[in-house]
């Protein structure tokens, strides 16, 4: 028979930072920088325990991170070193508030929102989809500062800039699953920072890893899913041109106001032992909450787009406090109403307001796409360089739009009934279209609405 010196030879070592196991055991990693050493604790049934490994079946061992590991000895990762007694969620979010208060300058709203930004990134592997935040200013007001004070709370921060490349960003939030903290992250030309962009645009869903082309021993093409979702907290000094990854963020504008007076320049040698005491509380924080936070369908706000509830649920759910809430909607309706208003700016939206002035005038089954480009030449022809086609204008209305357009006796046309998602379109857009009506003989005249 083998003896137990055989079955430990039988087992896997897997190094592991976090796992949630099916008995609903949390098993996290802690480093003491003192003296070097990772240990495993292990929370179950209202008790944690350190240990230097945790056998999960006969065939499998979990065991920590060596502490040797680069981005463990050198900071790039921070860990908790034990978890610690907090006191209430109230009191632990008042500790927080106040060393972020103390060494950033954020507006008070923003703060509220960082402060509950923390405790999410605790929790977020309880939620399938996740905010970003975003710091955006010039150099010099702040970003940098703000970027490591709220991050150095966050759960396992990863530390990375725009000078980074992209392989051991992929392996690193792999491996740890934690908050990526990027400064300078404007990236728009490169193509090995597009390759970050992929991580922003699939981070903040569960289940839509990165696919990187990858080759095995044997020389076999061997693709490999790299799991980027997480939390993640930027710093930019513009905006992204990918619409779609700016309605991701939730932004503070930095320089608006000169800062702080009482914010010290360098950051003191106790701002690192304070960090560390939070995540150490934070990490009891997890265990307490991980099995009980949920998220909470009741917030979502029908004023708000999809895509804008999506986000704003997660951090609504965590956030107790009803003001702060009330503060967070604001926000995102001002968020809304910026991006009607660039929508508005795009050509889309002058095709619509062309488009849905003839279908409110019309009394045919049909709108030729000839008369919507006739009207823009009319209306806006004298703001483009270019020529306005029939082609191009039905371009707009089929890739750009998704409207229907089909071919009769010769011409492209758009049906009438196109009208309802051209309604929804033009709430989208901005646009608003009050048209006069011709008037039957007698009367004095209607106004029709789209």
């Amino acid at each position: 028979m083998p003896g137990p010196e055989q079955d430990e030879q039988k087992r896997k070592i897997i190094p592991t930072v976090s796992e949630v196991l099916e008995d609903g055991t949390i098993i996290e990693l802690i480093y003491r920088p003192e003296i070097r050493i990772t240990s495993l604790v292990l929370f179950n049934a209202g008790r944690w325990t350190l240990q230097s490994h945790v056998d999960v079946s006969e065939r499998h061992r979990l065991v920590p991170f060596s502490p040797n590991n680069n981005l463990i000895k050198n900071e790039v990762v921070l860990l908790p070193s034990e978890p610690r007694i907090y006191g209430s969620e109230q009191q632990l979010v008042s500790e927080i508030a106040d060393f972020i208060h103390r060494y950033a300058d954020l507006s008070p709203s923003f703060e509220q929102v960082a402060c509950y930004y923390v405790l999410l990134t605790w929790l977020y592997d309880a939620f399938n989809d996740l905010p970003y935040l975003r710091l955006r200013g010039d150099f010099g007001t702040g970003k940098t500062r703000m970027l490591l004070t709220i991050g150095s709370l966050c759960y396992k921060p990863f530390f990375a800039s725009g000078a980074s490349t992209v392989s051991p960003i992929f392996h690193t939030l792999d491996a740890f699953r934690g908050t990526l903290i990027f400064d300078e992250a404007d990236f728009r030309f490169s193509d090995e920072r597009s390759e970050i962009v992929k991580i922003l645009n699939n981070g903040n869903v569960r289940g839509m890893p990165v696919l990187r082309t990858m080759m095995n021993q044997q020389r076999e093409f061997n693709p490999q899913a790299f799991h980027v979702f997480g939390p993640k907290i930027v710093a930019t000094r513009g905006l992204y041109e990918d619409r779609g990854l700016e309605s991701r963020f939730i932004t503070e504008e930095t320089g608006a106001r000169p800062l702080r007076d009482d914010v010290p320049i360098n950051l003191p040698e106790t701002f690192k032992e304070e960090a560390r005491e939070l995540r150490n509380k934070l990490l009891l924080y997890r265990f307490h909450r991980r099995h009980e936070v949920k998220l909470d369908a009741t917030l979502a706000d029908p004023k708000l787009e999809p895509r804008l509830n999506q986000i704003m649920l997660p951090l609504l759910s965590v956030i107790g406090n009803p003001e702060l809430r009330v503060a967070l909607r604001n926000a995102a309706h001002n968020a809304q109403a910026s991006i009607v208003a660039e929508r508005g700016l795009l050509m889309e939206a002058q095709v619509l307001e062309v488009l849905a002035e003839l279908m409110i005038t019309t009394e045919r089954p049909i709108v030729p796409v000839a008369d919507v480009t006739m009207g823009l030449i009319e209306r806006y022809g004298a703001e483009y360089e270019r020529p306005i086609t029939n082609r191009w204008i039905g371009s707009v209305l089929r890739k750009k739009l998704n409207l229907q357009t089909y071919k009769s006796h010769g011409v492209y046309v758009i049906p009438m009934n196109e009208r309802q998602k051209v309604e929804v379109l033009c709430g989208r857009y901005g646009v608003n279209i009050i048209t006069d009506v011709p008037a039957a003989e007698g009367d004095v005249g209607t106004t029709g609405t789209l």
